[in-house]
């Protein structure tokens, strides 16, 4: 029991999910350890790490010119390299602190799909830079599918829409392959611009991005609702440059992200237009699966239900369903195989 308590220690296995919004990471026998957003504070005068995750994000728009806070991921994909590896190095030290025996980590790693190989190299460049021994790739609707629990090694088809902060990832599954798929660069960061550009146009207002996602949170739809919601928004006047604060309701923020929800549904409808006539009726029968943040958007599966005609269910946690997919297959070393992307730096 010892000895394998001490192969386990130096076989350690971690799954990230590195995502434009939040970056989740599951350890085994642990579980979720960290579930912080994807944003690091930096002093540029001393290169020093102020802060990363929450403690960064309450951060954003208040900080002196010589502290920074970035998101060093966009759409997804590593836009500031160094940023993304020391906020990486950070978390796996997070969560290796204080142990006697520390060994790095092998690294399961969702991205988007459609990811260059230039991109993926950078994934893996940066999991070896903060620490880790190695970097398994798997795609993120890949692993949102598995962490849904949807039976993707059979012969049937599993639908998955993954709309997180920076993509909306739709995939048609089937025998552990992904058979037809869409990535799109509107998602959660999305609505929030829309939210903020449409308090400028109809109230003459600008807003933080962080006000935006929280009138996206309370009051924002994709269908009309049963009752009515409003919520106070705050922000600055363009006119006289002096706060201010409106009321605004749920068909104001729904008008405000209409077209990114026409988009998701239109890109929906094209994936299901190129899917083999066999695994349509699977899915017809079997119902899209909505996974990520943007899952949590009011009314979002009745729009898609609406469009399609497909029943249309939201994942159990959909926030953690990638997560989860890495933790699964941390434990399955064939489905592993299966459904990791071949590395970039074995080439």
């Amino acid at each position: 029991m010892f000895i394998k308590k001490i192969k386990e220690q130096f076989n350690k296995r971690i799954g990230i999910d590195l995502g434009t919004a939040n970056t989740l990471v599951y350890e085994r026998e642990r579980g979720i350890v960290i579930n912080e957003p994807s944003v690091i504070a930096i002093n540029l005068r001393t290169e020093q790490i102020l802060a990363v995750g929450q403690e960064a994000k309450m951060m954003l728009g208040k900080t002196p010119p010589y502290i920074t806070v970035t998101k060093p991921l966009t759409n997804g994909i590593i836009s500031d390299f160094e940023v993304t590896e020391k906020m990486i190095k950070y978390f796996i030290n997070k969560i290796s602190n204080g142990r006697f025996i520390n060994p790095r980590p092998t690294v399961v790693i969702g991205v988007p799909l459609e990811i260059t190989e230039v991109e993926r190299k950078a994934v893996e460049d940066a999991v070896l830079g903060a620490g880790g021994r190695r970097a398994i790739i798997v795609e993120e609707p890949m692993a949102a599918a598995i962490g849904a629990k949807l039976p993707v090694e059979e012969a049937v088809a599993s639908m998955i829409v993954d709309i997180g902060g920076g993509t909306t990832e739709i995939a048609v599954i089937s025998l552990s392959g992904i058979v037809t798929s869409k990535s799109i660069k509107i998602a959660g960061d999305e609505f929030n611009k829309n939210i903020m550009q449409y308090a400028k146009e109809r109230f003459n207002l600008l807003i933080g991005e962080t006000h935006a996602e929280e009138l996206k949170i309370k009051i924002g739809s994709a269908k009309e609702l049963d009752e009515s919601l409003e919520c106070a928004i705050r922000g600055r006047d363009i006119m006289t440059g002096l706060p201010r604060e409106n009321i605004i309701s749920d068909n104001d923020v729904r008008e405000a992200i209409q077209r990114s929800v026409w988009t998701i549904l239109d890109n929906i409808k094209s994936v299901l237009e190129v899917t083999p006539p066999e695994l349509i009726a699977d899915i017809h029968e079997r119902g899209i699966v909505l996974s990520g943040g943007g899952a949590l958007l009011k009314g979002l599966d009745r729009a898609i239900t609406q469009t399609t005609d497909i029943p249309v269910r939201i994942a159990d946690d959909p926030l953690t369903c990638v997560v989860r997919g890495t933790a699964i297959l941390i434990e399955n070393n064939d489905l592993l195989a299966n459904v990791a992307l071949p590395s970039s730096l074995e080439k």
